[in-house]
């Protein structure tokens, strides 16, 4: 059965949200480099709206980000990168989310594991304190 397409898009937004930070842009600056409009691309990460096919290979040619994981999140960003890590920062911040009865958009929550996950590459430790302070800045 196939997702629905709020879920798809939700999810890719997320996706989106953790490559571009990975390339340190701005949602404008990374527009520009893909040729749509800032409002466009703002939809794109939020989970409005899917990607134009013309996007998402500027995207994957212009960043080197696998088109299939910006996608449907399969395999890794890139082939250097910890996928198993980046599942398990995404299911820890549910399940923590879930349990504390927080809600938080889907590009905040983007955001959030962008973050956790940038840490992880970078080898440094992500302690309980981080994940609160992160949470608290995009609380609904």
């Amino acid at each position: 059965m196939a997702r629905k397409d709020a879920e798809l898009f939700a999810s890719m937004g997320a996706r989106l949200t953790i490559a571009r930070n990975e390339a340190g842009l701005s949602q404008a600056a990374m527009a520009e480099a893909l040729g749509v409009s800032p409002r466009a691309y703002h939809s794109y990460e939020k989970g409005q709206r899917g990607i134009p096919v013309e996007a998402l290979v500027a995207f994957g040619e212009q960043f080197d980000v696998d088109v299939p994981w910006l996608l449907l999140g399969t395999k890794a960003i890139r082939a250097g990168h910890d996928f198993n890590a980046l599942k398990e920062i995404e299911t820890s911040l549910d399940q923590h989310l879930k349990a504390e009865k927080i809600k938080v958009k889907s590009e905040k929550r983007g955001a959030i594991v962008a973050r956790w996950y940038q840490s992880h590459v970078e080898g440094r430790e992500v302690t309980d304190d981080d994940v609160h302070t992160w949470i608290e800045l995009v609380r609904e």
